[in-house]
């Protein structure tokens, strides 16, 4: 279940990925399935051969894009992962909004 996410987040995510930009969205979530994980971040971009590389990048395998119809696919980032790679991007904002 995601919560603690305004719209205007949400809706900025979505423009940065149909300008066809790296976009980042980190959100508080709760599932039983990763108990020891607070939140997860949402890195898309419409352009799934650029996602793909940047995901390389950080040592993410092509298989794990979440992908949507709706053209937000996307990697979710969660646990020690989500940390380092939103240090490796100096994504400030989104460790210390949500205090990873």
């Amino acid at each position: 279940m995601a919560f603690g996410i305004k719209r205007e987040e949400l809706r900025a995510w979505k423009r940065s990925i149909d300008q066809g930009e790296i976009a980042f969205l980190t959100h508080y979530w709760i599932d039983e399935r990763f108990p020891d994980c607070k939140t997860v971040t949402k890195v898309g971009c419409q352009d799934l051969k650029k996602l793909e590389e940047w995901g390389k990048v950080h040592g993410l395998r092509k298989e794990w894009i979440h992908i949507r119809e709706d053209g937000y696919s996307h990697y979710d980032l969660l646990g020690e992962r989500e940390r380092e790679i939103l240090l490796k991007e100096k994504k400030w904002t989104n460790l210390l909004n949500k205090q990873l």
